[in-house]
């Protein structure tokens, strides 16, 4: 009977837990709400290859060339300074208790640019958004929680991590102005039909809560201050009438992850349609 029961639950496998857990690909439609500089759109670009020597192997790796772009409501449109983020994703299956409550261990290494080569600062001693150099490589290492909820109909994920920029892999202008050393903890949930006798291949909606505390000395800023805290929360809309792809909104509010502009603490309210993640 147990095995009948589980027949009928979406299924979960370490490539999926890692892939749930990946950055999402998507692109932003042009009706951002908030205090965001006007975008035509911002798009994420993250393909995921996975690297494994079979199917049920309990250690697997993803390589990821991670770019984020921003188009600007301005004269010709400008794309500047994209965020490069290229990074490698270990991830080791700890336990499996069902088959939906899987423990995950991860670690990224991962390096964070715009690709620039100008001066950091203008002469007038403000950063320079336009051509400045950004750098820096980050290692996170955290452990990921699956389950899975019958009343709810819905798949569980909790991942948290400690995320850490080596002072000598950052280069010396951030030192002090950003932050090397990062809580990051993310909450997503998939939610499935409740009135079908069995359940579909493919989640109907989902949502993920993301936080990032930031914890070291930077700015001077108090260690209870707000501006250490960066939140998002993300609804995902997967409808039938679209096989690769769904709708989300999206709340923001911290620190802008653009690369150099990081200094720019931005709340935002975003639309836009994002690859569909994976089918269970």
């Amino acid at each position: 009977m147990a095995q009948d029961s589980d027949s009928l639950l979406p299924k979960l496998s370490l490539e999926k837990i890692a892939l749930i857990n990946q950055s999402d690909s998507y692109i932003t439609f042009p009706t951002d709400i908030g205090n965001i500089e006007p975008l035509i759109f911002e798009a994420n670009i993250n393909p995921s290859f996975v690297i494994r020597k079979r199917k049920d192997s309990k250690l697997i790796a993803i390589l990821t060339p991670q770019i984020i772009i921003r188009m600007y409501n301005e004269d010709s449109y400008p794309i500047r300074t994209p965020s490069y983020i290229p990074q490698i994703s270990a991830f080791y299956l700890l336990n499996n208790k069902s088959v939906l409550e899987y423990s995950v261990l991860f670690g990224r290494l991962a390096h964070h640019s715009n690709g620039q080569d100008g001066a950091f600062y203008l002469e007038d001693g403000s950063i320079n958004l336009e051509s400045g150099n950004f750098s820096t490589n980050f290692i996170e290492l955290g452990f990921i929680q699956t389950d899975y909820s019958n009343r709810l109909k819905a798949i569980k994920t909790l991942k948290s991590s400690i995320e850490i920029h080596p002072k000598y892999w950052m280069q010396d202008e951030l030192q002090g102005l950003y932050s090397g050393l990062r809580w990051n903890n993310a909450f997503t949930s998939f939610k499935f039909p409740l009135n079908k006798p069995k359940i579909q291949d493919r989640a109907k909606f989902s949502l993920k809560a993301e936080t990032i505390f930031m914890l070291d000395n930077y700015n001077d800023l108090k260690m209870f201050d707000l501006d250490r805290l960066n939140a998002k929360l993300t609804f995902y809309y997967h409808p039938k009438f679209f096989e690769d792809i769904g709708f989300f909104m999206q709340l923001y509010h911290g620190m802008d992850y653009y690369n150099i502009y990081f200094q720019h603490q931005i709340s935002v309210i975003r639309f836009g349609i994002m690859t569909e993640i994976l089918r269970f």
